[in-house]
């Protein structure tokens, strides 16, 4: 709807049309916003350079997000629930407590081997956050929230030591999994060497 046909509406009494939001065009512009995020990074990429991708006007993307934070933060999201995913499908809810935290690597591995470049750009916001004021809680402690969850279940089920707080060890799990990975990358040591002698460490300190 143009805006002499809101005019019109408006003089008549009548409410104005809601603008339509096409899914497609959001599916367009989140696929383009996820590449261009992960090639050029946060900072040096413009809203119109993903509407631009999209091969959609530069006014559709604000019919879909505020800024370009937004679009950000939304792509932060999607990362962290396909991670979730890849997480879930890969879990033995019956293994023992090396093997769920084994399972758990594994999911990360595989999915930054599927997704190039997607956690690395996605953990850049909290410099975002900070840098622009965004209220919005980082990658990096969302993800430890998750880890939380897990000691939490875990200590219920007598699998761990019930006078941890959860939250304090699941962001010092997350700090483990980030920095070894991170490590065993730099030094050229073999995937399954970083997830046997890490599981094996978490569940030691996890331990009742």
């Amino acid at each position: 709807m143009t805006t002499a046909d809101s005019e019109v509406r408006a003089k008549k009494g009548e409410k104005p049309r809601p603008v339509r939001r096409k899914p497609e065009s959001l599916a367009k512009l989140r696929k383009a916003a996820r590449k261009l995020f992960v090639e050029r990074g946060y900072h040096a990429t413009r809203p119109q350079d993903i509407a631009r991708e999209a091969g959609l006007g530069h006014g559709t993307f604000y019919l879909h997000f505020p800024d370009k934070k937004a679009c950000f933060l939304a792509f932060v999201e999607e990362a962290r629930q396909e991670l979730g995913a890849y997480t879930r499908a890969r879990f033995n809810v019956k293994g023992s407590l090396e093997q769920l935290i084994a399972d758990s690597l594994n999911a990360i591995y595989d999915y930054t081997a599927s997704n190039p470049g997607v956690l690395n750009a996605a953990m850049t916001d909290e410099a975002v956050i900070d840098a622009e004021g965004v209220q919005a809680t980082p990658l990096l402690q969302r993800w430890g929230h998750d880890w939380a969850e897990f000691v939490r279940h875990a200590a219920a089920d007598g699998r761990t030591a019930t006078d941890l707080d959860p939250d304090i060890v699941g962001q010092a799990i997350l700090g483990a999994v980030v920095q070894s990975a991170t490590e065993g990358a730099r030094t050229g040591r073999k995937r399954q060497e970083v997830i046997d002698n890490l599981s094996r460490f978490l569940v030691r300190a996890l331990k009742p």
